[in-house]
C-alpha cells in the first residue's frame, strides 16, 4: 500500500535494460532510512520481503539500484550540507548530494569534487557504493581514497565508519555497490581550484599504438587525461584517437576578459543545451551514423597538437550532461557500457577487444581509454594498475551476447574485470574468476548483514545475495 513515504514504481538502470518493480521508500529524513531497514530486518526474520538496496540518481547503467520485489530506499532526500571548513576543503554531506551540487556550490568558494566520472549527475553515496574514478586515477587514485568517514546505516545498527576505526567495512563498502548497508553522510576531502577552468592539450593520434605510447610517456605531465577511441577503424587507423589532457587553471593563466573578473572565472553554472524528447523506435545509431560520427569527431580535432586552451568544467568533464535523456537516442530496447581493465602488461587486450567490436559492426561513438594507477584496496573497487576501455552498445545486436561472453574470456584471461557499476549481464562464475577477493567481502557482509536484508538485482544475478535463507559462512 502507498504512503506519503513510499510507491510503487518500475525501475531501471541508466541504459534502460531489465526494468522490475520495487516498492519505493524516499528518505525525506533520515529517521525513514531506520524505519526502513528495521522492517526490512523483521521480514527477513520472518522469511518475508525481498531485501532493500538504497539508489541514488539511477546513473548505474545496470540493475545494481534495482531490488525486483522488494524496497528501493531513494536516498536522494538526503541532501544537507551537514558542515563545511573551507580552510582545508573538507566538507560532511549526506549522501543523496550530486557531485553537480558540490560543483555549483565549492567552485565558487575555490573547491573541487576530488574525483569526477562522465557526469556529475551522481550522489555521493553513490560515488562511493561504486567507488568510482576518473580522468586523473592515474594521479588521485578512486573516490574512496578521498573520504575521511562515512555513516553507514545496516541491519546490525548504525556504524560510523572510517579507513582506520574500522578498514575492513570501509573498504567493502567502497565499491561494494550498497551491499554492506546505507550510507546516509560522508566527509570528503575536496581539492583546490583557483578557477572552474581547464588547460587542455588535445592531439590526434593516428591509431592506437600512436595513442598508448602518448599515454603511457605523457600522462604524467598532466592531473586529467582521457582518449576518445574510434572503435569502427580497422587496418592501419586501427584505434584512431583524439588525446585530451589537462589540467585546473590558476586565474593568472585565463586570458581576459576572465583573469580580471575572479567571480566569472569561478562560476559554475551547468547547462542543458538540448534534450532528446522521446525515444526513437528504432535508435538512431547504426554502423552508418556512427561511423559519420566517427570521421566528424575524428576530423574536427586539430590536426597538430593544440596546447594549453582554456576549457570549462562542464564541457571538458561532462560533455553528455549537455545533452538531457541522451540515453534514449539507443531506442526502446537501452543499451549497455562494456567497460573493462587489464593490467599494464596487457595492453594488447585492449586492440583484441576493439579489433572484435569492429569485426562484427556493433555500432558504438561513446569509447574512452583511460589509464589507472593504483587501486583501492577495496575487495569490489574497479581500478587497478593498467588500462580501461568503455564502450555503449545499443542492445538488440544478434550476436551480442556471445561476442561480450567472448570478450568476458579475453579479459579474464589477462588478468582484468568488469565494472559492477556499468555491467547488466555478467554471469556469476566469470565475476568470482574476476573478483577473487569476493570471499573477503561476503565475510564483511555476513557480519553486519547476518539475515541477508541487503539485496539488489546485481547482487542475485552475480551471486552476491539471494532470496534464500542466508548460509552460514566459516
Amino acid at each position: 500500500m502507498n504512503t506519503p513515504h513510499r510507491s510503487r514504481a518500475l525501475l531501471s538502470g541508466w541504459g534502460r535494460t531489465a526494468p522490475t518493480a520495487a516498492d519505493v521508500v524516499h528518505a525525506v529524513h533520515p529517521a525513514l532510512v531506520d524505519e526502513a531497514m528495521a522492517a526490512a530486518v523483521s521480514d527477513a526474520t520472518g522469511g518475508r520481503g525481498r531485501g532493500l538496496v538504497a539508489r541514488g540518481l539511477g546513473r548505474s547503467y545496470g540493475d545494481a539500484a534495482q531490488n525486483a520485489g522488494g524496497v528501493v530506499l531513494d536516498a536522494t532526500w538526503l541532501d544537507a550540507v551537514h558542515a563545511v571548513d573551507l580552510d582545508v576543503g573538507r566538507i560532511t554531506v549526506g549522501a543523496g548530494v550530486s557531485l553537480q551540487t558540490l560543483m555549483e556550490r565549492f567552485v565558487p568558494l575555490g573547491w573541487f569534487v576530488p574525483v569526477t566520472p562522465g557526469t556529475r549527475l551522481v550522489t555521493v553515496g553513490g560515488a562511493i557504493a561504486a567507488d568510482i574514478h576518473g580522468k586523473n586515477h592515474h594521479v588521485d587514485g578512486s573516490f574512496c581514497s578521498h573520504v575521511a568517514s562515512m555513516t553507514l546505516v545496516t541491519p546490525t545498527g548504525t556504524h560510523t565508519v572510517t579507513p582506520v576505526s574500522d578498514p575492513d567495512l570501509f573498504w567493502a563498502t567502497a565499491g561494494g555497490m550498497g551491499l554492506t548497508g546505507v550510507i546516509t553522510d560522508a566527509t570528503l576531502q575536496m581539492i583546490p581550484v583557483e578557477t572552474s577552468y581547464l588547460l587542455v592539450d588535445t592531439e590526434r593520434a593516428e591509431d592506437l599504438d600512436d595513442v598508448m605510447a602518448k599515454m603511457l610517456t605523457g600522462d604524467d605531465a598532466y592531473r586529467y587525461s582521457v582518449a576518445w577511441i574510434d572503435c569502427q577503424a580497422t587496418g592501419r587507423r586501427l584505434g584512431r584517437s583524439v588525446l585530451t589532457r589537462g589540467d585546473h587553471a590558476r586565474l593568472a593563466d585565463l586570458p581576459d576578459p576572465l583573469a580580471g573578473n575572479p567571480a566569472k572565472a569561478r562560476a559554475f553554472v551547468p547547462r542543458q543545451r538540448v534534450r532528446v524528447p522521446f525515444t526513437p523506435p528504432g535508435g538512431l545509431l547504426n554502423p552508418l551514423t556512427v561511423g559519420a560520427a566517427n570521421e566528424f569527431w575524428f576530423h574536427k580535432a586539430p590536426r597538430h597538437p593544440q596546447l594549453r586552451q582554456p576549457h570549462h568544467m562542464t564541457g571538458f568533464f561532462h560533455p553528455l550532461d549537455g545533452i538531457g535523456g541522451w540515453n534514449r537516442v539507443y531506442g526502446p530496447r537501452g543499451f549497455l557500457q562494456y567497460q573493462f581493465v587489464v593490467p599494464d602488461a596487457e595492453g594488447e587486450t585492449v586492440r583484441h577487444v576493439i579489433e572484435r567490436l569492429a569485426e562484427v559492426k556493433l555500432a558504438s561513438f561513446v569509447n574512452v581509454l583511460k589509464r589507472f594507477g593504483p587501486g583501492d584496496p577495496g575487495p569490489l573497487s574497479f581500478p587497478m594498475p593498467g588500462w580501461t576501455l568503455a564502450v555503449d552498445l545499443a542492445v538488440g545486436h544478434e550476436d551480442l551476447d556471445r561476442v561480450l561472453d567472448d570478450l568476458d574470456e579475453l579479459v579474464l584471461t589477462a588478468g582484468g574485470r568488469i565494472y559492477l557499476a556499468k555491467d547488466s549481464r555478467l554471469a556469476p562464475h566469470t565475476f568470482h574468476s574476476m573478483y577473487p577477493e569476493v570471499d573477503r567481502f561476503l565475510d564483511v557482509k555476513a557480519k553486519v548483514d547476518p539475515d541477508g536484508v541487503l539485496r539488489s538485482d546485481l547482487g542475485r544475478r552475480i551471486g552476491l545475495c539471494s532470496d534464500a535463507d542466508p548460509l552460514p559462512r566459516d
